[in-house]
């Protein structure tokens, strides 16, 4: 179980809350399983009827358009995409009624990908289904890898606070880098860092991106704080959802780590036992 030679948590522990003014864009869960071609050659009407009463919207996905794992170089996922039959669906995609949530559906993957979160119980309880209907109707052998991804987008505007409000006095000086230099801080348009870290369990990772960032809708700047936690051991299914705890876990050490007091009050904490 453990792995990289750790004995102990690299990450400080911290209270476990909720923040009222969340600054998750997406959460993104996926389980990577050897291919099997039943999923690619007939409709999964099965699975569907299994998760439809959740997800009762479908789209059927192209090999241009299917999700790939994030950060695979555009060469890789060229020759992956390539690779799948010619002529035939790449995947499909099961969306909730509001359109909030998704699961997709290949023949190497299932993910659950949600803009709503709110705390891990609500996104276990998402996710059970569809991980149920993939093991019951496909059985496959053993999950190749296991992935839970946070997008968290600091805005400055949603948390009242003034547009020049320093990135030092909301970031831990690690992650702050460059722009805890007040001077040189005004002057930069662009910025980014990205580190890998092991954790002592179920040969963890977590590769996180951060940096500055224009808003989608606006010219506002803001700082993204990109976490993929993952293990590529080979894992078997009935463990899965102790591995996401971990990673579930370790996600709110991260982000309470990357951040100051400051931006931590700013976003309106709440005990998770308080949360409703």
């Amino acid at each position: 179980m453990a792995g990289q030679g750790l004995t102990s948590e690299p990450l400080p522990d911290s209270p476990r809350v909720v923040y009222a003014k969340n600054p998750l864009v997406e959460v993104i869960c996926q389980v990577r399983f050897p291919p099997i071609l039943k999923i690619a050659a007939e409709p999964p009407a099965e699975f569907q009827e299994k998760i439809r009463a959740e997800y009762p919207l479908l789209t059927e996905k192209q090999p241009d358009s299917i999700e790939l794992p994030p950060g695979l170089p555009p060469v890789v996922a060229q020759v992956i995409r390539s690779s799948l039959p010619k002529g035939k669906l790449a995947g499909y995609e099961f969306t909730s009624a509001d359109e909030k949530w998704k699961v997709t559906l290949t023949r190497d993957f299932l993910a659950l990908s949600t803009s709503a979160y709110r705390r891990w119980e609500d996104f276990r309880k998402h996710l059970e289904r569809p991980v149920k209907a993939l093991v019951e109707v496909y059985a496959p052998a053993f999950f190749t890898r296991i992935g839970l991804r946070y997008q968290d987008l600091i805005r400055r505007s949603t948390l009242n606070l003034a547009p020049d409000t320093k990135w030092s006095d909301l970031l831990k000086p690690p992650v702050a880098g460059v722009l805890a230099e007040s001077e040189l801080a005004v002057a930069v348009e662009e910025m980014s860092g990205l580190v890998l870290i092991g954790f002592p369990y179920f040969k963890g990772k977590v590769r996180v991106n951060y940096g500055v960032v224009e808003a989608a809708d606006s010219d506002e700047r803001c700082f993204l704080i990109d976490s993929d936690f993952y293990t590529e051991e080979r894992t078997n299914i009935g463990d899965v959802h102790d591995i996401l705890g971990y990673f579930n876990r370790q996600s709110g050490r991260l982000f309470r780590w990357c951040i100051q007091d400051r931006l931590h009050e700013a976003m309106e904490p709440v005990p998770v036992e308080a949360a409703a």
